[in-house]
């Protein structure tokens, strides 16, 4: 790798030591964080070399050269980064600098998510608040206000990522919901769709009556409350017990179902009765079905297939009827007038009521039970049958292309087999891999997707409906007969395109060509369903191929004391508070020193200070060693003492762990090892050692000796500290190097002991 030189100005030599002299006089002032980083990131924006194409272009990087590709997982325009993204951003910015100095074709691609549910709650929160409805606006105008809000959180974001130092390729940056993204969803959907895998049918689901729209399993936050199981009877004359903690739903029932080996209950399967239930008259037909379980309650289980999905799937398996009786605003639509129109508590409690004052009630006591949430609205999840989209993880379908192992062109398998496989066989590792066992039960319990969801802000389904019930899938027909599904996907469909659909695909750039698969999918640990595992079907059905080689996991940030932080309980904290107090080199480091992959962990601003004193330390050390040297003593010399040999022998030693320790993505131990290798090896012991022997020694050569390994040390380790505290390395860089570099550009250091 060859170094690419600013143009030098024909200097004089008065002005070129009174730049000299201007350049020491800094090291005089303690370091100041607040003075450098702007300027810093303007320098490396300005140089290009964020982008590989302009490495190459100047030489550079090899055109030739191995590539390394990661996608920054898109921050969400509903706000501003918090913690977590502080320590992701540490950790990708750390593995990209660092592959780049080993002289790859690195690539890492900015972008930002729509965040479909998110941002257009959040704004219809803030339109609440000047007493305005998105229907009062209607759907143009409500989306120009969702657009504006989105934009300016992304210009926050885009601030804040640089404000840490994330060396980005900003001219490739992407949006979930930009064109380029819209034409890789449509051609996704209409694949999937003529392959059979995407259908629309009337389905229970996850229903939001606040939120106003489907949302999926992964969506939904179980809370654990207090609730009351009620144990009785529809009627004097109904022959069996049931038990349920919502007897509101009870006027939906219409089955009883029972264990087909329970002996209580033989007599009656089969047989059907009328009731009359709270005014309200039921058909209840009694079936056997091995899915009850007759330890729980009685053992009989009352059937109400248009409000749980377990009841849903025992009524397409026995033929029953389906009786809704919850409408969309968790409102009871029922023949009886004891609870029409009543909010569903409302009628859990006249419910209740009617059972005491009818003896029909056998028994109650309370109990625990998980609460379905939705997790934006926090609404207690209704669930309704809808006609929605879905994508089916069961159905096998013939693959096109793989360049997979295990799997084979031109057979069949079901986007299931494909996510385990090629994690099964590791061609995807899961850093760490305890985080495996989750991802293999999370997909052995999966259910078709529902990706339809009833909001405006997000990628419009893509299908037409005509005449005579024709459907057009992924092109408009341009005919005004012809009316489009008002329906939006979910937001984990285009994000599960993301990988490749930032580098060009569904045409075949040579972005696409050249980096896919990517290398590293850095993510939190919560997202592995929700986002990683999608990624992973996406991928491997579509091209064939995986999107990553590893997916390297964090944890949470949570406060002091181990709690989550939120703005609800004022115990966030804004990074950009941080980097202006300590600076980004110093915030970075505290994320990562002591945080291994899938490790939470608790923020201290103690340890923010700390590393704030390591800048300070570097910065003083620098000054000693420009004190006692200058750029000419990075020659070599002829004679290095057995001492000075030791030095280098043990730094060659340290650079060739640290090295295999970076491509194990060991970074919290990395930047441990650095920081006492620095302070403690480094300042304790061989600057004082070398001041001594400058200052003391009667031999030329021996202080040559000295001042060669000060100087060496100090700019090898400006290059190793420089994927962990990026700004002051290359402040110090800029300031003491004479052939105009870039540190950021320069080859990582040999372990050859020189």
């Amino acid at each position: 790798m060859s170094h690419f030189l600013f143009p030098t100005p024909p200097w004089s030599i008065a002005l070129f030591f009174d730049t000299m002299t201007h350049m020491n006089d800094k090291f005089l002032k303690p370091y100041d964080s607040t003075q450098t980083e702007s300027n810093i990131y303007k320098l490396w924006e300005d140089s290009g070399f964020f982008n590989p194409d302009v490495s190459i272009e100047k030489g550079l990087t090899d055109k030739n050269a191995e590539s390394f590709s990661i996608i920054l997982p898109p921050p969400n325009v509903t706000g501003v980064l918090h913690l977590g993204h502080s320590l992701m951003l540490a950790v990708q910015d750390a593995v990209v600098r660092f592959e780049r100095m080993k002289g790859k074709r690195t690539l890492w691609v900015p972008g930002t998510d729509h965040a479909a549910i998110a941002t257009q709650t959040k704004v219809e929160k803030l339109l609440s608040k000047e007493g305005v409805r998105r229907h009062d606006l209607g759907r143009e105008e409500f989306l120009k206000k969702v657009d504006a809000f989105a934009q300016e959180s992304h210009d926050t974001i885009a601030s804040q990522i640089k404000a840490m130092g994330a060396s980005v390729d900003w001219s490739r940056e992407a949006f979930t919901l930009d064109q380029k993204r819209e034409k890789a969803v449509h051609t996704a959907f209409k694949k999937m769709y003529e392959d059979g895998l995407i259908y629309r049918k009337e389905k229970v689901i996850n229903w939001d009556p606040k939120g106003q729209t489907v949302i999926s399993d992964d969506e939904i936050v179980y809370e654990t409350r207090k609730s009351v199981l009620y144990t009785f009877k529809y009627s004097n004359d109904f022959p069996i017990a049931i038990s349920t903690t919502r007897p509101e739903t009870k006027f939906g029932d219409t089955a009883v179902a029972v264990h087909p080996n329970d002996t209580r209950y033989q007599e009656y399967i089969g047989q059907t009765f009328e009731v009359d239930f709270a005014e309200e008259k039921l058909s209840i037909k009694i079936i056997a079905d091995d899915h009850v379980d007759p330890e729980f309650g009685t053992g009989a289980l009352g059937v109400t297939p248009a409000h749980s999905k377990i009841d849903f799937e025992m009524s397409q398996r026995h033929n029953l009827p389906i009786k809704t009786v919850i409408n969309e605003y968790a409102k009871m639509q029922t023949v009886s007038e004891l609870v029409n129109g009543l909010k569903v508590e409302e009628a859990r409690t006249k419910t209740v009521e009617w059972l005491t004052e009818n003896n029909l009630m056998i028994d109650s006591k309370e109990t625990e039970q998980n609460v379905s949430t939705a997790e934006r609205t926090g609404a207690i999840i209704e669930p309704l049958p809808k006609l929605q989209w879905f994508v089916d993880v069961n159905k096998k379908i013939k693959l096109e292309r793989s360049n997979l192992q295990k799997i084979e062109a031109g057979k069949e398998y079901s986007l299931k087999e494909l996510m385990q496989t090629v994690v099964n066989t590791k061609q995807i590792e899961i850093l760490p891999n305890r985080f495996e066992k989750i991802y293999f039960n999370w997909i052995d319990n999966l259910h078709d997707w529902c990706i339809s969801r009833q909001i405006w802000y997000g990628h419009q389904i893509p299908v037409w409906y005509g005449p005579d019930d024709q459907i057009q899938v992924a092109e408009d027909p341009n005919n005004p007969e012809w009316k489009r599904d008002e329906d939006t996907l979910d937001t984990w469909f285009s994000s599960a395109l993301w990988t490749f659909s930032t580098l060009g695909w569904p045409d075949e750039t040579a972005d696409f060509k050249t980096y896919h698969p990517t290398n590293l999918m850095e993510t939190g640990c919560d997202i592995i369903f929700f986002w990683v595992a999608r990624m992973i079907l996406m991928s491997t059905y579509l091209l064939g191929e995986i999107p990553f080689k590893t997916v390297y996991l964090h944890g949470l940030v949570k406060d002091a004391k181990g709690k989550k932080m939120s703005k609800s309980a004022g115990n966030g904290v804004d990074p950009v508070d941080l980097i202006e107090k300590y600076g980004a080199d110093a915030t970075r480091m505290s994320m990562i020193v002591g945080v291994g992959p899938g490790s939470d962990t608790n923020f201290s601003e103690d340890k923010v200070r700390a590393y704030k004193k390591f800048s300070n330390k570097i910065w003083n050390a620098t000054r000693f060693v420009l004190e006692q040297t200058t750029e000419d003593d990075l020659n070599k010399p002829k004679f290095i003492n057995d001492k000075d040999k030791k030095y280098l022998e043990e730094l060659a030693t340290f650079i060739s762990e640290i090295t295999k320790e970076m491509e194990e993505y060991k970074l919290s131990l990395v930047s441990e090892k650095l920081y006492h290798y620095f302070w403690h090896t480094f300042a304790d012991i061989i600057i004082e050692d070398c001041k001594n022997r400058i200052q003391t020694s009667t031999s030329e050569e021996d202080i040559a000796s000295a001042k060669y390994i000060l100087r060496h040390l100090l700019m090898t380790q400006l290059k190793l500290l420089h994927p962990f505290m990026p700004f002051i390395t290359e402040e110090i860089w800029q300031t003491i190097n004479k052939d105009n570099t870039i540190l950021m550009m320069s080859n990582w250091p040999n372990n050859e002991s020189n």
